[in-house]
């Protein structure tokens, strides 16, 4: 579970978060909505460690993040998994290198681990058959043939995947969605819905999903946030949020949807 109680955070002059209060649930799928600019992101950065509030508190499984240093802090991010907005592969690197590129960085050098764990999330998200069949003459042409493909060589669709992939490595407990969407058409970005749903599902993972996409919110999430200038303005289901009488409320969905 991840408890956020009074998050406050500036850069300079500027608030951007004004005592923000969540509770995200095991198992959960919560999407983030609000205008560009309100914070979104920078929720998801205290989530990970990556930048310290100013005010408040951010508690992953009962643990305050930033009160933990150096291994606490490192098996914390370990069990997090981040969707980059635009997946945010390195256009040098093959698909191989890109997923295994954070196992590789904290120390594993085996070959027969980077490439099982390589195998497992290339099938969880799709690219490859079940993983149930590896070996098999089909699901050997098939990776031999995606894992040496760059990044160009891929569609948006198929790049996003592989974000999503390299999130996946080491079985993460909690995996943050970065506009998961962006830039998608439309049956690519419910491809990519789907692949949220099924992964909640099939590997019970807890989810925040940082979205401008209606379609997205009313397909993937249990509970939705919405932050208007630094503050939660909505908290509750999807269907809560498209009946509220709040104005603003109103406005953002009529705006994005």
């Amino acid at each position: 579970m991840i408890e956020i109680r009074g998050l406050q955070k500036s850069f300079g002059a500027k608030n951007v978060l004004k005592g923000v209060d969540l509770t995200i649930k095991t198992g959960e799928t919560m999407c983030v909505i609000g205008r560009s600019g309100c914070g979104k992101s920078v929720l998801l950065k205290h989530i990970v460690g990556l930048l310290a509030p100013d005010e408040g508190t951010v508690f992953v499984d009962g643990k305050e993040v930033q009160r933990l240093r150096g291994r606490e802090l490192f098996e914390l991010r370990r069990g997090i998994g981040y969707v980059f907005q635009g997946a945010a592969l390195f256009d040098s690197l093959t698909v191989w290198e890109n997923v295994v590129l954070g196992l590789y960085e904290h120390g594993e050098r085996r070959n027969e681990v980077l490439d099982g764990e390589a195998r497992r999330v290339l099938a969880a998200v799709g690219l490859l058959p079940d993983i149930a069949d590896s070996g098999s003459a089909t699901f050997e042409k098939e990776y031999a043939i995606l894992r040496d493909k760059k990044p160009s060589d891929l569609s948006g669709g198929m790049r996003k995947r592989v974000g999503v992939a390299r999130a996946l490595v080491g079985s993460p407990k909690y995996i943050l969605y970065d506009e998961p969407t962006t830039g998608l058409d439309p049956i690519t970005s419910e491809q990519i819905d789907n692949l949220i749903l099924e992964l909640s599902k099939k590997l019970s993972v807890t989810s925040i999903v940082i979205t401008h996409d209606m379609f997205s919110v009313y397909k993937v999430a249990q509970s939705v946030a919405m932050l208007e200038q630094g503050m939660v303005r909505f908290f509750g289901t999807a269907e809560g949020l498209r009946t509220s009488n709040d104005e603003v409320v109103q406005e953002f969905i009529e705006r994005y949807e």
